[in-house]
């Protein structure tokens, strides 16, 4: 099938329900309009489907290999692909027009790279890395490290990493050895390995920007003596490539899906390379020394976003496989029918089987809009008409960063394990791409920070900012579409009083959760508390595009009804016994002795 992803529930997210064409009306988009917008939108939905789904099949069989050379070897058909993305312009999307950007809002951006993550994430992965990264050095880079090494990957003639983690020192970030040495030129030299570096070496550009941690000789133990570094693979030399850096490919390692995506092993100072006639890969480091840890949550903030949008594109573009197989492969008959010579039926006749559709259409088509309400939420704090409004958008972009990004991981991947279902024994082959997402959409659970991770965080931090004021906006907010909802005829009363009842139980837990005063008692089970806000929040989501569907009908209106019934009468019941099992306090995992397990 050549559709990736429905453009129409893209359209009716995006301008239906969260309005983005009145952005337009503001100074930092005044450039531009619907018409544009609808442009990108068409022009990456073209791309996408023409260029990036008919690779992603090839990029998952023919993995990347070193060479003879020792350079890492991609199939053609890749750089051709990204050539094509990199002269669309759409690198330059969200960033500043006096650096060569479009100026976009941060929520078309997203509705328009999506077709991309759904066509192949490995593809979609060199960009979406590079992005972010060229994102951090314009935040908190020098003006000279904006226009050395952000200009050419917001041109897309370069691509950046981040390099964080290590073999020893995976998320406990507060571990790394990489040591970073001053130089009398103000320079410094870097020494140590990185580990799971994706895109960390190909030949796809002429210059890799790596941003990386490290800790500067003499540094505090911890956090607090991390800084960051821009090593690029190639020296740059008044605008121009240099010499070779001291920047090492180990080996690549080889995952269960992103197959396209180089994933690799880095050194740093190996001696591979001597450049200015010595070893140590130089780095120019990024603001002040010890602020590397919090410069690059600049970048992981924003990532944990699209990567929550890239599980989203997986489940979604794997649901309208299955859509598609369902309607078209017969097998079987209606329970009842008698003649069993008549016509076999096709598998929507089937109960169970729109069981797994809908279950699937509940999770991405709301997990699609969580994604574009919290990238609208960042142009609100870019842009809102006022203080008041931006801060409440940050308050709110805060606490919803860990559920945009683990809620969608967690069941948008469910949803491609039931397009492999309803696929039957087809889809455990390969002989259908459902398999393939699945094993490509696995991977989101650990990037940017796994659900445990993302559960603490919530938990342990952004519920309880600022005497809980988060998540009193957060709560406010989903209390406002209550109270529209309350007045509508029809079962939106009704989903808003089941609403209700879960988000006064959500802000009583927490407050139990907290009251002994006890950090480790309180986050014990924080991946559940995780989860069951995360279904409270896509409840929230799917009574606003319940809201705006209104009186309309037709088949996509009624199939948004139809998800969004299923999701409160399977779905959000489901927290109720979360929400019991966290105000019993539960010492379970607390008082196990490793020993037993």
């Amino acid at each position: 099938m050549s559709v990736v992803l429905s453009r129409r529930d893209v359209d009716f997210l995006l301008f239906d329900w969260l309005r983005a064409a009145d952005l337009a009306e503001r100074e930092r988009y005044a450039e531009h309009s619907r018409d544009t917008f609808d442009a990108v939108l068409d022009l990456s939905e073209t791309i996408a489907t023409e260029r990036f789904a008919p690779i992603n099949r090839l990029l998952d069989t023919q993995e990347p290999v070193v060479g003879e050379d020792g350079k890492v070897v991609l199939p053609a058909e890749l750089s051709a692909a990204l050539a094509v993305y990199r002269d669309s312009g759409m690198p330059a999307g969200v960033f500043d027009a006096e650096l060569g950007g479009m100026q976009l809002p941060f929520v078309v951006s997203q509705g328009a790279f999506a077709f991309f993550q759904a066509a192949s994430a490995a593809a979609s992965s060199y960009p979406f890395l590079s992005t972010g990264n060229a994102n951090l050095l314009v935040e908190h880079g020098s003006p000279e490290q904006v226009r050395d090494y952000a200009v050419p990957v917001i041109e897309g003639r370069w691509y950046g990493t981040m390099c964080l983690s290590e073999p020893q020192a995976g998320s406990s970030l507060g571990d790394i050895t990489t040591r970073a040495v001053r130089q009398d030129d103000g320079t410094y030299r870097l020494f140590g390995t990185k580990m799971w570096i994706s895109g960390g070496d190909h030949e796809l550009t002429e210059n890799i920007v790596h941003l990386v941690l490290a800790k500067v000789e003499g540094a505090p133990p911890g956090v607090k003596g991390i800084s960051l570094f821009i090593v690029p693979k190639y020296l740059v030399e008044d605008g121009a490539i240099g010499e070779r850096n001291d920047v090492a490919l180990v080996g690549l390692n080889h995952k269960m899906g992103w197959r396209g995506t180089t994933n690799t092993l880095l050194n740093f100072g190996e001696g591979l390379a001597t450049p200015g006639g010595a070893p140590g890969a130089i780095g120019h480091r990024v603001g002040e020394e010890g602020q590397g840890l919090a410069q690059m949550f600049h970048m992981m903030n924003e990532a944990r976003i699209s990567v929550g949008m890239g599980a989203v594109a997986l489940g979604y573009t794997g649901y309208l496989h299955a859509l598609d197989y369902a309607r078209t492969r017969t097998q079987g008959r209606v329970p009842g029918a008698k003649d069993p010579s008549a016509p076999m039926v096709p598998l929507t006749q089937h109960a169970d089987v729109r069981r797994m559709l809908l279950a699937q259409k509940s999770y991405v088509e709301g997990g699609l809009g969580l994604l574009l309400y919290c990238s609208r939420l960042i142009d609100e704090q870019l842009t809102g008409a006022d203080e008041a409004a931006r801060t409440r958008a940050h308050e709110l972009l805060e606490v919803l960063t860990p559920i945009a990004k683990s809620w969608p991981s967690q069941w948008c991947l469910v949803a491609n394990d039931l397009a492999i279902q309803v696929h039957g024994g087809y889809g455990y082959t390969r002989d259908y791409a459902v398999e393939q997402f699945y094993r490509d959409n696995r991977l989101n659970p650990i990037h940017e920070g796994t659900h445990g991770i993302q559960s603490l965080d919530l938990l342990g931090r952004k519920v309880i900012a600022g005497g809980g004021a988060g998540l009193a906006t957060l709560v406010g907010a989903i209390k406002e579409t209550i109270k529209r909802a309350a007045d509508v005829d029809g079962p939106a009363a009704a989903y808003a009083a089941q609403l209700d009842a879960r988000v006064d139980r959500l802000v009583e837990v927490t407050s139990q959760l907290w009251a002994g005063g006890d950090p480790a008692l309180a986050l014990a089970n924080s991946a559940v508390y995780l989860e069951a806000a995360g279904h409270v929040v896509v409840a929230w989501i799917w009574l606003e595009q319940l809201l705006a569907v209104g009186d309309r009908s037709d088949t996509f209106f009624d199939g948004k009804r139809a998800a969004a019934r299923y999701f409160f009468a399977f779905e959000l019941p489901k927290v109720d016994p979360q929400f019991d099992l966290l105000a019993s306090l539960d010492r379970t995992v607390l008082d196990l002795d490793p020993a037993a397990l």
